[in-house]
């Protein structure tokens, strides 16, 4: 079985590093970018299987990344996870406008992250 590719998008070096180890850990090949542009171009050129993707992020922010790949029809069908320590309900609203289908505030449960990631993966 071919390994599902994540793409981890923060500008926190260290919480890249730290679920990257749990995403390999899980199974998953990870790419990684650490801004909104640099998002857009991995994301683009290595089409990954799932994003996980931080909300303010240098460049570009996180909503803004989301809403260019899910209004692109190659790439619109790639789930998206944004995660940040954002909680408002007006910020969860934001993401389901621009596509997301998924929103993950931190800290986090790594176990809730990876079940998450499972149930998109099948969708």
């Amino acid at each position: 079985m071919d390994k599902k590719k994540i793409l981890v998008v923060d500008d926190e070096r260290d919480l890249v590093e730290i679920m990257t180890f749990r995403l390999k850990g899980a199974g998953y090949d990870v790419l990684t970018a650490y801004d909104g542009q640099e998002a857009l171009d991995r994301a683009r050129r290595d089409k990954p299987d799932l994003i996980i993707l931080d909300l303010m992020l240098p460049k570009i922010d996180g909503y803004k990344v989301c809403g260019m790949l899910k209004f692109d029809t190659r790439f619109k069908k790639i789930p998206v996870i944004l995660f940040t320590a954002r909680a408002q309900e007006a910020d969860r609203n934001t993401g389901k406008e621009v596509g997301a289908d998924a929103y993950i505030t931190k800290p986090f449960e790594s176990q809730a992250l990876l079940d998450k990631i499972e149930e998109l993966l099948k969708r």
